[in-house]
């Protein structure tokens, strides 16, 4: 074990570890809203770099999106006063890391009108690629497009297509779901006709690959990743000790050992990773390495992207936090998974080097 030693069993600390969260279906939904990094977001915060011009252009669509998915909800009146449902739109902000697509994305569930009160019907959701299968997993494919089939839209940040099944199950319920009135947005850092290259058989799912496609506009959004203007290269790592005594200073804190912490993570799904930091103020590790399984590699990506929408700083022993992934990983299907990581690693030790003296 890495690091153990000094991260187990500490008096007065928390561990992730000792953490054992399940989710019901009423927090599932109730989840499905931008994390609190997001929370305070909208189009007049997001300031598109006059160097990049395809950012005002982004901004300019989502504005667009809004206004055509509030009249494609309303349908089209009809004789007698009835309406006519119409099939929903779609846009897809493409782009690289830190260039303000989840910015954007969540800017559009706020300008759409919601439930809440005095506004009655037609909600909208924000969810993750990964909690919007989830979703379906646990309410069942039919249950899960009566559940959203009124809503105005369905906002879906990191859109990925890691397996068959997925591609298959994804395709179906927003095809339903457009057909059903309901527009979508969605970010990625992968064209939508190029979903799941590298990483299956994309060939087999080509009709499924391809009936995603055609449900949205592309919007390419160019620049630099925000996260890492005017940051250094990852820092030296602290000492075992000094992450330590940090984590005993720190209320709300936890402190585990990294191998104690990805063995964790494999009990439980994914979808109960915002449950298992719920609370937490910073996240301290010992005894980080690099990993070599890919299994292990993805839940740290998951619990990354987690801790990253709850803006809960990480300060960790051991290897740099760029250099976990191998080479090999950084080369292969799941590249842009691992680089988003990384590039949120970076962003979230520095936010702990930043409020370190509180």
């Amino acid at each position: 074990m890495h690091g153990s030693t000094s991260a187990d069993g500490l008096a007065g600390v928390e561990h992730l570890v000792d953490r054992h969260p399940s989710v019901s279906p009423e927090r599932l939904i109730a989840q499905l809203r931008p994390p609190p990094t997001f929370a305070d977001v909208s189009f007049g915060t997001y300031r598109p770099d006059p160097a990049e011009p395809s950012q005002a252009a982004a901004l300019v669509a989502c504005q667009d999106f809004c206004r055509q998915a509030q009249e494609r909800r309303a349908g089209r009146r009809k004789l007698f006063g009835k309406r006519a449902v119409l099939p929903g739109v779609g846009i897809y902000l493409d782009g690289g890391f830190g260039v303000g697509k989840t910015h954007l994305l969540a800017s559009a569930y706020y300008q759409l009108p919601g439930s809440g009160p005095g506004v009655p019907e037609h909600p909208k959701a924000f969810a993750t690629f990964g909690e919007l299968t989830q979703l379906a997993g646990v309410f069942g494919f039919t249950e899960c497009i009566e559940l959203l089939a009124d809503y105005t839209a369905v906002c879906i940040d990191e859109f990925e297509l890691d397996d068959p099944g997925n591609t298959t199950l994804i395709s179906r319920l927003l095809s339903s779901l457009v057909e059903r009135g309901v527009s979508v947005a969605a970010t990625s850092n992968t064209l939508p006709e190029q979903l799941g290259q590298g990483r299956f058989a994309a060939q087999d799912f080509l009709r499924e690959i391809n009936t995603l496609a055609s449900i949205f506009t592309t919007v390419r959004i160019e620049g630099p990743d925000y996260r890492h203007r005017g940051l250094p290269p990852a820092p030296q790592p602290p000492s075992d000790d000094e992450v330590v005594a940090r984590a005993t200073n720190v209320a709300g804190a936890t402190l585990d050992d990294f191998d104690s912490l990805c063995a964790h993570l494999a009990t439980m799904h994914p979808s109960r990773y915002p449950t298992l930091i719920d609370g937490v103020t910073a996240v301290f590790l010992t005894g980080v390495h690099g990993v070599d399984d890919q299994n292990v590699a993805l839940r740290l990506v998951s619990l990354t992207d987690r801790l990253y929408d709850a803006g809960v700083p990480v300060v960790a022993s051991g290897a740099k936090l760029d250099t976990i992934f191998s080479d090999e990983m950084l080369a292969g299907g799941y590249r842009k998974k691992y680089l988003r990581a990384i590039s949120r690693l970076l962003a979230l030790t520095a936010a702990a080097t930043q409020t370190r003296g509180s």
